[in-house]
């Protein structure tokens, strides 16, 4: 048993590492690629910027939809049309590390994406063995909160003694600090940073967890706010571990819906079992 309990500590400490090791590194290689193109991008719209004061006094329709053209193309590759070239750039090292957890995540907040075409070839590779590294590293996630909802169970057995009380009593605490660590302080931190409402910072929290990502709210893209270096990548952070906690919250969910539905309809459950004796029949027939 204790050699067993070593090696699921040992894969889930090398999944760990190789999760953030590709997260880190593809942070780097955005960077690489995409960082000179925001700021040639950069410049050219402060240029048509100044090109467009110095000539308002004579502005007309054609030049006025040119200029609107301008900004939604900068918009479009990551460029705030306000401020100036100072702004702080979307792909510095902690940002490109934000970006590719939207990537692997598939949130996709899009607000921002690769605008060369290596960039953009090194995305998808990125993407294609992302994604299941990331469904990977959720799911031995999912599998040290369970051990550790086990752990608080067996605590609280010499407490409460009823084994079921005890159950609803560990899923109640896990829900509650998990709501607390995840949902409530989070946007608290978000709004008091973004300088946005509470309820602005919880629907950002929850569109962003649930993988939706309208992109209407994003941390760290306000160029009148002096962000910290590691803003974006502590958002990063927090966006991964949720994952794994929400995951966890639906699997109880269905789980919880599952027995209310055997309670309420007693015959559901035997239906269920002889679904899956026929089912297994069939298989067994097949391989024959």
């Amino acid at each position: 048993m204790a050699l067993m309990a070593q090696l699921k500590v040992s894969w889930t400490a090398l999944l760990a590492l190789v999760y953030f090791t590709y997260l880190l590194v593809g942070a780097a290689i955005f960077q690489i690629l995409e960082r000179e193109a925001e700021s040639n991008n950069r410049n050219h719209f402060q240029l048509e910027k100044l090109h467009f004061l110095a000539n308002f006094t004579c502005l007309d329709g054609p030049a006025l939809e040119k200029f609107v053209q301008v900004i939604l193309d900068a918009w479009e590759k990551g460029v705030n049309p306000s401020g100036n070239s100072t702004n702080p750039s979307n792909w510095d090292y902690s940002s490109s590390f934000f970006f590719a957890g939207t990537v692997v995540t598939t949130i996709g907040f899009g607000n921002l994406s690769p605008s060369t075409v290596c960039g953009q070839v090194f995305c998808v590779f990125y993407a294609l063995f992302g994604i299941p590294l990331n469904l990977a590293f959720l799911k031995q996630l999912g599998k040290c909160l369970i051990v550790h909802l086990g752990r608080m169970e067996k605590g609280m057995v010499s407490v409460v003694p009823h084994k079921r009380t005890v159950e609803v009593l560990t899923v109640v605490l896990f829900l509650l600090s998990g709501t607390l660590l995840f949902l409530i302080i989070p946007p608290l931190l978000f709004s008091y940073v973004e300088g946005w409402t509470f309820g602005e910072g919880f629907y950002f929290a929850f569109i962003t967890l649930s993988t939706i990502g309208f992109g209407d709210y994003v941390v760290g893209t306000d160029p009148d706010i002096e962000y910290i270096s590691l803003y974006r990548s502590l958002a990063g952070v927090w966006i991964i571990l949720a994952l794994a906690w929400l995951a966890l919250v639906f699997n109880l969910g269905a789980k919880i819906m599952e027995y209310f539905v055997v309670f309420t309809h007693p015959g559901f459950k035997r239906q269920q079992e002889e679904e899956e004796v026929s089912s297994t029949k069939l298989e067994d027939i097949s391989k024959i």
